[in-house]
């Protein structure tokens, strides 16, 4: 193994230890996945009282859709909260582990049973491609929620809103489209095998 390692020049030292300066990026990344389950916990508790608890006020949303009552909606707009907050701490874990084992060190998880699929076969353009489709599902769960609400927004709000949604999806294609051509035929059987 040590016949592998070469020597550095104090200037190619320095400037490959540099990526350790990520490290506290990587760990406040998950403090805020921390306070992320903060968020989730305190949402589902107050789903759990408004609905279980007869003398609890229900969370109104403003307006019934067609036929849907208030409190259905306001049951319908927790959850799709929650989902929203489960799918950004989905995409915070992907940054956290597949930064941290593309840009500073291995994590060496060769073999431990709760290793990520995706992780053996992670590089900066895989980890692009999966954060954008990532950003796709969690702008879709805003644009549900515009949806629902969408009687009480204007229609230049959900204009806007969909146009950015739209915008995510094309800038996903587009790296994608990027992706598979810069790749070489190995690289591109190798994520079909994913």
């Amino acid at each position: 193994m040590e016949s592998h390692k070469r020597n550095l020049g104090p200037l190619p030292a320095l400037i490959f230890s540099s990526r350790w300066l990520q490290l506290p990026l990587y760990l406040g990344l998950i403090v805020a996945q921390a306070v992320y389950v903060v968020q989730f916990l305190r949402e589902l508790w107050h789903l759990i009282h408004s609905t279980l608890l007869p003398h609890a006020p229900a969370a109104t949303a403003a307006g019934a859709t067609a036929g849907v009552p208030s409190a259905e909606i306001a049951i319908m707009l927790t959850v799709l909260g929650l989902i929203d907050v489960v799918m950004i701490s989905n995409l915070l874990v992907m940054v956290i582990v597949g930064g941290y084992e593309t840009f500073v060190s291995r994590l060496r998880l060769e073999g431990h049973p709760d290793q990520p699929e995706w992780l053996s076969h992670v590089n900066a353009a895989v980890l692009k491609v999966k954060l954008a489709t990532a950003i796709i599902g969690i702008s879709s769960i805003h644009l549900l929620v515009t949806f629902i609400k969408a009687d009480t927004l204007s229609a230049h709000t959900i204009m806007w809103q969909t146009i950015l949604h739209m915008t995510f999806v094309a800038s996903a294609v587009a790296i994608a489209l990027i992706d598979r051509i810069m790749s070489p035929p190995a690289a591109a059987k190798a994520r079909e095998h994913y």
